[in-house]
């Protein structure tokens, strides 16, 4: 058995050590607002943040995740960042087909609580997980927003 704190929450899990973080997340657990995307950490879908930092679950073994605490889309409004970046999202209809929305919104939360007034090139360095819709102007829209 294998421990996880998620969303503030331990959990015990039966899997080997080298699952992905996002098969246990998504099939154990049924937290599945993080998505299965390319499953090569390229497109960000699976984000999530491990200690506040935005990490890509499908490349992420259990046995690397260890003592920190994940937290997944399910739980981020009860982040004071989290909960503005979701306001900011509804508030300009950020989504168009929304799927990879709840990583796009992991890792605005993790920059703003690195860097709560970033520039547009930290915008951009930042939020790379993709979006095949495109949405990426109001994507940075909604990151200013949240950080005003």
């Amino acid at each position: 058995m294998i421990k996880l704190t998620i969303n503030g929450r331990e959990h015990s899990v039966d899997a080997e050590p080298d699952t992905p973080l996002l098969f246990v997340l998504r099939d154990d657990l049924h937290l599945t607002g993080t998505k299965y995307g390319c499953g090569i950490g390229q497109c960000g879908a699976c984000t999530v943040l491990i200690d506040g930092q935005a990490t890509r679950s499908c490349q992420t073994p259990l046995d690397g995740v260890g003592a920190q605490a994940v937290t997944t889309i399910e739980a981020i409004e009860q982040d004071p960042v989290g909960r503005r970046v979701v306001e900011a999202w509804v508030g300009i209809e950020v989504p168009q087909c929304g799927y990879c929305q709840s990583g796009q919104v992991m890792a605005a939360t993790s920059l703003l609580k690195q860097n709560p007034k970033p520039t547009d090139a930290d915008i951009a360095e930042a939020m790379t997980n993709l979006c095949r819709c495109g949405t990426y102007n109001v994507i940075g829209a909604a990151v200013r927003r949240a950080a005003a």
